[in-house]
């Protein structure tokens, strides 16, 4: 037996949309689907995960993708790898251009605006938000009082250095203490 059809389709061919009107697409993945790009993405879980926009044609050879992704996922700490949820709420935006050919060589320069990409053949709805939810991410989460500590690193027999001693400013404060109190103690002495 065939697995059902999708009730919102995910792929679209941009030949296929219209060149006049929006076309709107909501894209929730089932549950199957949210687990494997928890995994492919590192997260503990993700819970929710949905995008809902439209494909808005600009003349002939334009298309512009814009949409609303939210989520909700538990990433693991940097620290101490419990889990930390994260909402996220942004919103995804491509231009799709006719005959822009795709960066080559060894240098590829940045446009200044980086939503343009050249117009495929089909647009993935899963590996746009799949894209979008990987740079909306909190890059380094932690839990609520994961604290990185002193880290301290030291041959044997070798005093540590402290993080107090890394900073080449930090005597300033007790020498500035000692000279007021010297100058305090030394003004009435008739010099």
């Amino acid at each position: 037996m065939s697995k059902p059809a999708a009730p919102h389709p995910t792929r679209f061919r941009t030949g296929a949309l219209s060149p006049r009107k929006p076309t709107r697409f909501s894209y929730r993945p089932d549950a199957d689907d949210r687990a494997r790009l928890a995994a492919e993405l590192d997260l503990l879980a993700l819970h929710r995960l949905e995008m809902t926009g439209e494909f808005r044609p600009i003349g002939r050879d334009e298309l512009v993708l814009e949409a609303r992704l939210t989520a909700r996922v538990d990433q693991p700490c940097s620290l101490t790898l419990v889990a930390v949820p994260a909402s996220v709420a942004e919103t995804v935006r491509r231009r799709y251009v006719a005959g822009l050919a795709p960066p080559g060589g060894d240098e590829i320069e940045m446009p200044e605006d980086d939503s343009i990409e050249p117009m495929p053949v089909e647009i993935d709805l899963a590996e746009v938000a799949a894209e979008a939810l990987t740079l909306a991410l909190p890059l380094y989460p932690r839990a609520p009082g994961a604290d990185v500590g002193q880290v301290v690193h030291a041959g044997e027999g070798v005093t540590p250095l402290s993080d107090a001693d890394l900073k080449p400013f930090s005597g300033l404060r007790d020498l500035a203490a000692e000279l007021a109190q010297k100058g305090k103690s030394g003004s009435g002495t008739g010099e």
